[in-house]
């Protein structure tokens, strides 16, 4: 069996799961997630733990086994503590603004570049040159940090650019002057 698939997802006392079918919607402090996933998946409750099953060992469905146990563990973390992912603006007079929930970008265009995270995201900028992005949904705050990191893209030379707090810029050398 898959060791991810078949580990058992511990449900919070202060976490509602309802499993319909295929659908699965989990309710928590944060919010509510529902997902339809795929019809030949089981899934049952056994004494708050979710468990999800498999029909065979295809090696189709076993990746898909631990594919969907991992999607319900990220919805049950969600909906409990949330995902947040970190930005670092690195460049002179690179700065980032919240707006009326809209995130502002001044990184070296002639214009500042707005960007609308959405209801579900909340953007939060601490100091001009860190962003937040945070929400209950781990895929789409990945997906708007993409976005966001997509605008300016950090440069191998110097170094500028939107980057992930954890993420390290390879430095390239720059030319060398030619003696003759």
């Amino acid at each position: 069996m898959s060791r991810i698939g078949r580990m058992p997802i511990k449900i919070p006392s202060d976490v509602q799961v309802t499993i319909d079918g295929n659908k699965v919607e989990i309710k928590g402090p944060k919010g509510a997630l529902s997902r339809e996933f795929s019809p030949k998946m089981e899934f049952s409750l056994e004494d708050s733990k979710l468990v999800v099953k498999r029909p065979n060992d295809e090696p189709k469905y076993r990746s898909l086994h631990g594919l969907t146990r991992a999607l319900l563990n990220n919805m049950v973390v969600g909906v409990t503590t949330g995902f947040e992912r970190k930005l670092e603006l690195v460049g002179v007079g690179y700065r980032a603004t919240v707006n009326s929930n809209k995130l502002v970008l001044t990184v070296g265009y002639s214009n500042p570049v707005e960007m609308d995270p959405g209801p579900d995201l909340s953007v939060a900028t601490p100091v001009p040159t860190k962003i937040t992005i945070f929400g209950i949904d781990k895929e789409k705050v990945g997906a708007f940090a993409a976005e966001v990191r997509s605008v300016r893209p950090p440069e191998p030379y110097k170094g500028k650019g939107i980057k992930y707090q954890e993420e390290v810029v390879r430095r390239k050398a720059g030319k060398t002057g030619v003696k003759k």
